[in-house]
């Protein structure tokens, strides 16, 4: 198996999905992860660059992300587009 050089984590309350890419940019796997799964399989890990959206609890994911060994990259979440009147009201 490829060693992971970055995965992309979309955090939610209880469940978590993790997409991981190789050096190349081909996905090694996609997985759905409770909290203590996740913690778990990143601490397996070899070092690796793990993304995320900020968000609530981004910050702390990123500081236990970082305990494992790994750089975490807080990613901001995407502009919306403003909305027309008749949506407002």
């Amino acid at each position: 198996m490829n060693n992971v050089a970055i995965a992309a984590i979309d955090l939610g309350k209880h469940c978590f999905h993790l997409h991981a890419q190789d050096d190349r940019g081909l996905e090694l796997y996609h997985k759905k992860f409770n909290r203590e799964a996740l913690s778990k399989h990143l601490a397996s890990l070899e070092p690796c660059t793990i993304a995320m959206e900020a968000c609530g609890g981004a910050h702390f994911m990123a500081r236990e992300v970082q305990s494992f060994g790994h750089t975490p990259k807080l990613i901001a979440p995407p502009a919306r587009a403003p909305l027309c009147e008749k949506q407002q009201k």
